[in-house]
C-alpha cells in the first residue's frame, strides 16, 4: 500500500468539498476523478453524518484533510498555491457549482478556474452541476432535515446507503432483559441521531462483518426513568456486545410514546418487533 506522501505526490486530480454524508451528490464529483484521484475534505468540525474517518467507508479514493481553521486566512491565490504544493502533479480540480473558498468564502469556482489555469494552461477545472433526486436537490442539510423528521427512507435515498451511527456500548437501565427485551445501549456523540422514536434497523456488533436484523429506539425513556437512550434489540438471537456497535436505519415505525404500564410497553415492543420483521423480510435483510 502506498503511503500518504506518495499518493499526494502522484495524484493528478482532486475533488474538493466538505463531503459530510458522502451522498449521491458528492459521489457525482468523485466520478470525475482520475484513477489516482484524491478527495480533499475541508473539515469544518461540524460533520455529523460521516464525521472524521467515517467518510472513508464510502469511497476507495484516498482522503486528504484540511482543517478549516488552518486555511481560512488564505486568499484565493494562497489556497491554489497550497494545492499545488501538496499535489505537484495536479492537472484537474473537481468542485460543485456552489463551491466557495478562501478568506470569508469570497472566491467562487470562476476564481478557481482563473487562478489555477493562469499558470497551468493544460489544466482543467470541472464544475459539477446540482444533483437532483426526484427533482429535489441533494444537499447534506436536507438529509439532516429528513433525519430530524424521521424520514429515513428519504434520507437514505439522498445518501445512497442506509444512514448509520456508530458508538461505544454503555450500561443501560438494566430492566430490559429482565422485564422487556434485551438491548444494546450506545453512546454516539459524534453522530446526528434521527428523530425520537422506534425504527427498523440492522446492527453490527463489535468487529463482526455482518449486520443483524434489529429494531431500535432513540429518545427519552418517558415510560420509565426519562433518560435519553440509543438502544437496539437484535432479532436473530442472543448476541454479546463487548465494546461497540453500529446501527443502520431502514424505516421509521412510530413516535416515542409514554405507556401507563409495563404491560402496555411490552405489548408495544412486541408490535414493533413484528413490524420490523415484516419489513426486513420484505427487503430480504
Amino acid at each position: 500500500m502506498l503511503n500518504t506522501a506518495t499518493i499526494l505526490q502522484n495524484s493528478t486530480s482532486v475533488a474538493i468539498g466538505g463531503f459530510d454524508g458522502m451522498h449521491i451528490g458528492h459521489q457525482e464529483l468523485f466520478h470525475h476523478l482520475d484513477q489516482n484521484g484524491v478527495i480533499v475534505v475541508i473539515n469544518t468540525g461540524y460533520a455529523n453524518l460521516t464525521p472524521s474517518h467515517f467518510r472513508q467507508r464510502h469511497t476507495d479514493k484516498h482522503l486528504h484533510y484540511y482543517n478549516l481553521e488552518d486555511i481560512r486566512h488564505l486568499d484565493g491565490a494562497g489556497f491554489v498555491e497550497l494545492l499545488k504544493k501538496d499535489f505537484p502533479k495536479l492537472q484537474k480540480i473537481v468542485v460543485g457549482y456552489d463551491f466557495h473558498f478562501g478568506k470569508d468564502r469570497r472566491y467562487s469556482y470562476e476564481d478557481l478556474k482563473e487562478l489555477f489555469l493562469k499558470e497551468n494552461e493544460d489544466g482543467e477545472v470541472v464544475i459539477v452541476k446540482e444533483v437532483k433526486h426526484h427533482n429535489d436537490a441533494v444537499h447534506s442539510h436536507k438529509i439532516r432535515q429528513k433525519l430530524a423528521i424521521g424520514d429515513i427512507k428519504g434520507a437514505n435515498e439522498f445518501l445512497g446507503y442506509n444512514y448509520t451511527i456508530c458508538g461505544k456500548k454503555i450500561t443501560g437501565q438494566g430492566i430490559g432483559a429482565k422485564e422487556l427485551v434485551a438491548t444494546i445501549n450506545l453512546e454516539a456523540k459524534e453522530f446526528l441521531v434521527p428523530k425520537e422514536g422506534v425504527y427498523v434497523t440492522t446492527t453490527r456488533i463489535d468487529d463482526e462483518e455482518h449486520f443483524h436484523p434489529s429494531v431500535s429506539f432513540i429518545g427519552h425513556r418517558v415510560s420509565t426513568d426519562g433518560s435519553f437512550a440509543i438502544e437496539s434489540h437484535i432479532l436473530d438471537g442472543k448476541v454479546v456486545c463487548e465494546e461497540k456497535a453500529e446501527i443502520s436505519f431502514i424505516a421509521y415505525i412510530r413516535e416515542n410514546k409514554k405507556f401507563e404500564s409495563m404491560d402496555e410497553l411490552r405489548d408495544a415492543i412486541k408490535k414493533d418487533i413484528a413490524v420490523a420483521n415484516r419489513e426486513l423480510q420484505r427487503l430480504e435483510l
